[in-house]
């Protein structure tokens, strides 16, 4: 009786046990995320603006977009980060929320779309901001398989590494072991030489392209705010360092499209030449006074800065943009470096087609191409392509522009009141 008695008390405490476990709340990490993100105030800021809802489906965490409402989404599975310490947790919301910021979610897909190789590349690029804060098994530059891959490159720079290293049979990475579009979550997919993939990336290629687009424009404006929060509240940006700082902003800094500005400038440098014509009829007094034929040309002069800092490829860019402008007008190249060549200047007639050409090298003064051109007097403006590496020119008597690379255009060696233009060049 007292056996039986024991037998039935223990089925009973089992039972108990299990429901117990069943009953037992699932990890909800809303209610974590403002212990969590205390210390981080840009993040706890941009949180705010991302849902997140739990799911079994994934077995560790992943960002998406919401197809109905254009909204980026959190999923995440309670049981992969009730798991994990405090600072992985961290990491993990960190690690997600660099994906939405970086673009990974909405950006351009590589010619080959979604690839276990570009999951890999877009993790190096997060994960060089993340070294110490995530669980083990992530893809981390300068270490396990990826220790001869430098820190803080672009996803782009990690996915041409990953493919040359692919295609030399060199390193360790081998991307083989399950190509495509979804991560590998935990104890999925794990070879020689296959990486731990932290999170899910699945159903970045699912949603259209005008969905693509609303989404990026509400996060661009969800981390604008998220920026203008911080320092409005001068509590600080937590652990996002001051060049992770410079390149969230420069993200949400609205671009110039420095052909249309060139364009632009070139089409109201035009001057108005009008000349009587019997052969118009005048709207006022018609056949009584000859009507005016108006013609529209401007006198370009363009300096182009001949020192080593300026790039072949930003020389090639210009002159390319200028092939398809010059059927707007009349340009006079100005080749200079601390003075104007006068014999290599020339005159490019509307319509021509020229390549770039370096004639010249040396330091830099701003004053010869000006002095040049306000001695001449007949230009209606003129644009300075260069490094902006010299001190401030004398004034220009007609209009004047600056165009240079990016950084110059963030760095001038001076300041003006005249517009500086930078134009973006790869590599």
């Amino acid at each position: 009786m007292s056996e039986n008695k024991t037998i039935e008390d223990t089925a009973v405490a089992e039972e108990v046990t299990e429901e117990t476990k069943e009953k037992k709340p699932k990890f909800n990490l809303d209610l974590h995320t403002y212990r969590l993100l205390q210390s981080e105030p840009f993040f706890s800021a941009l949180s705010r603006r991302v849902n997140k809802s739990q799911t079994n489906s994934i077995p560790t965490a992943g960002v998406m977009l919401n197809e109905g409402s254009g909204t980026f989404e959190m999923i995440y599975n309670p049981e992969f980060f009730e798991r994990l310490t405090d600072v992985q947790k961290l990491g993990v919301l960190k690690h997600e929320f660099y994906h939405i910021i970086f673009e990974h979610v909405t950006g351009r897909l590589p010619p080959e779309g979604m690839s276990k190789v570009w999951n890999v590349a877009t993790d190096l690029a997060i994960n060089s901001f993340l070294m110490d804060e995530l669980p083990e098994g992530g893809c981390i530059p300068t270490r396990d398989m990826f220790e001869t891959y430098p820190k803080e490159q672009s996803s782009e720079w990690y996915y041409s590494k990953l493919q040359q290293d692919q295609q030399n049979k060199e390193g360790a990475y081998d991307p083989k072991h399950g190509d495509g579009g979804e991560g590998d979550g935990e104890g999925q997919g794990q070879g020689q030489g296959d990486p731990n993939s932290m999170d899910d990336h699945s159903g970045w290629d699912k949603a259209d392209q005008d969905t693509k687009q609303m989404a990026k424009e509400r996060m661009r404006q969800a981390v604008e705010d998220a920026v203008k929060e911080v320092q409005s509240r001068g509590q600080g940006w937590g652990t996002v360092g001051q060049g992770m700082q410079e390149k969230i902003i420069d993200m949400i800094t609205p671009k110039v499209d420095w052909k249309k500005v060139l364009r632009y400038f070139i089409k109201t440098s035009q001057r108005s030449n009008k000349r009587s014509t019997v052969r118009r009829i005048n709207p006022r007094y018609p056949y009584i006074h000859a009507g005016k034929k108006i013609n529209r040309q401007a006198k370009i002069a363009i300096s182009i800065d001949q020192s080593g800092s300026v790039s072949d490829a930003m020389l090639s860019a210009f002159f390319s943009e200028l092939n398809g402008l010059s059927k707007l007008a009349e340009f006079t190249v100005i080749p200079f470096d601390t003075s104007v060549s006068e014999d290599k200047v020339f005159v490019w007639k509307k319509g021509q087609r020229r390549a770039s050409e370096r004639v010249l090298c040396g330091g830099t003064c701003f004053n010869a191409p000006t002095e040049f051109v306000n001695k001449r007097g007949d230009f209606d403006g003129h644009i300075v392509l260069t490094d902006m590496e010299a001190p401030k020119p004398i004034a220009s008597k007609c209009q004047r522009i600056w165009f240079t690379s990016d950084y110059h255009a963030k760095n001038p060696y001076f300041q003006t009141n005249e517009k500086v233009i930078g134009i973006p060049i790869e590599g």
